[in-house]
């Protein structure tokens, strides 16, 4: 019923400002961690314990969201989830007890957790009426969001304006992109009877497995990308960040441009060229013997593995193995799942073996994606039927 309603610039415009704010939200987060650690005069170990809470809130609200989508439709807990992220952001830096900011961050990590599975349930939506891919371009909006977020707040605090006045004006700039998102989204998307919980299976759980390799990648990049480089000697200290600066322009970029691919190629095609070109970054990356022939690596990461993530979720919305929003809470689980687990997965490798030798092994992680896309896109005459 609702189906038409969704082809609409609108609920499109609606849906990139969700991942907008998500994308914005968690990434104004990251400059503060140093603020909150000088604030509270704790050590590293307590300071992994709070961010552990963040992580906690996050998968406990993708767990229950699945069901409350299913339930009362995706709507409700988009705005729950922006409003919540704008409203926690600044108690992260007024919070004076290590608990007060543990449950800030808990909450804040509820409210990010909630509106990135309600997000791509809605997106599912939205691209199904539109019959045509656009979930590339919703992720690359995610990934605006944080280079926007992360920009503005390091910004702000370099000016010197303080924590509090900072977070402040990120939250304003969050609240106005809800405000505008409201009554644009979906009233419905996804409302259905059936049971609030089904355990993962059958398609979904070798989405999920692929989602927590990719993200896994992901995060690999974030924490250990510059430590690859500076140990392998080809760039001081200083500059180790531009790795992870070039897969992240790379990401956006393939994302961007991804909807467009994935309308050619088809999904089966991007998910086998992605992963593809993503190993053959990582095999640069590590024979590179100057920088720039590494930097090239990074970026050939990010072009891979940009469009994968979006074709798993999209994949998750035309699979009859489970209802669409149980199964988009389940992917987006184990991928959140793979970006905590991961980077100390990949300290542990490094440490009984070494950090080329855990970089090898992701690329050979992605080679399960390679292997896996005929199988996640084996339903491709069926769902064109349906949908």
């Amino acid at each position: 019923m609702h189906t038409l309603s969704a082809d609409r610039p609108a609920t499109r415009l609606a849906t990139r400002l969700s991942f907008l704010v998500a994308g914005f939200g968690i990434a104004c987060w990251a400059p503060l961690v140093p603020f909150a650690k000088e604030r509270l005069a704790v050590d590293d170990g307590i300071l992994g314990l709070l961010l552990l809470c963040l992580g906690i809130g996050s998968v406990a609200a993708m767990l229950l969201t699945g069901a409350l989508s299913a339930r009362y439709g995706t709507k409700p807990i988009i705005l729950a989830g922006g409003f919540g992220l704008a409203v926690i952001l600044p108690w992260l830096v007024v919070a004076s007890t290590p608990a007060t900011l543990g449950l800030a961050l808990f909450v804040f990590g509820a409210a990010l957790g909630s509106i990135d599975v309600a997000m791509n349930i809605h997106a599912v939506e939205v691209e199904r009426a539109a019959t045509r891919p656009l979930m590339s371009g919703f992720h690359a909006l995610f990934s605006i969001g944080g280079f926007a977020g992360s920009s503005l707040m390091t910004l702000l605090l370099s000016i010197h304006l303080g924590p509090l006045a900072s977070t402040l004006i990120a939250s304003a700039l969050m609240l106005a992109a809800m405000i505008m998102a409201w009554p644009l989204l979906l009233r419905s998307a996804q409302a259905q009877d059936g049971p609030l919980f089904v355990l993962p299976h059958g398609i979904v759980l070798v989405l999920a497995a692929l989602a927590a390799v990719t993200f896994l990648v992901e995060g690999a990049m974030l924490d250990w990308g510059a430590l690859l480089i500076v140990g392998a000697g080809l760039v001081p200290d200083t500059q180790g960040g531009l790795g992870y600066m070039l897969f992240s322009i790379a990401m956006t970029a393939g994302r961007l441009g991804g909807d467009a691919v994935v309308a050619r190629v088809g999904d089966r095609a991007t998910l086998i060229v992605g992963s593809l070109l993503a190993i053959a970054g990582f095999v640069v990356l590590l024979v590179a013997p100057v920088a720039a022939i590494a930097m090239a690596g990074f970026v050939l990461i990010g072009l891979g593995a940009s469009n994968l993530v979006p074709v798993l979720f999209r994949r998750a919305g035309s699979q009859q193995a489970m209802p669409t929003g149980l199964a988009v809470a389940a992917i987006t689980t184990a991928g959140y799942a793979g970006v905590l687990v991961g980077p100390a997965g990949v300290g542990f490798v490094a440490r009984i073996a070494s950090l080329p030798m855990a970089f090898a092994m992701l690329g050979a992680l992605l080679c399960l994606v390679t292997l896996s896309a005929g199988i996640v896109t084996s339903g491709d005459r069926s769902s064109g039927r349906s949908r």
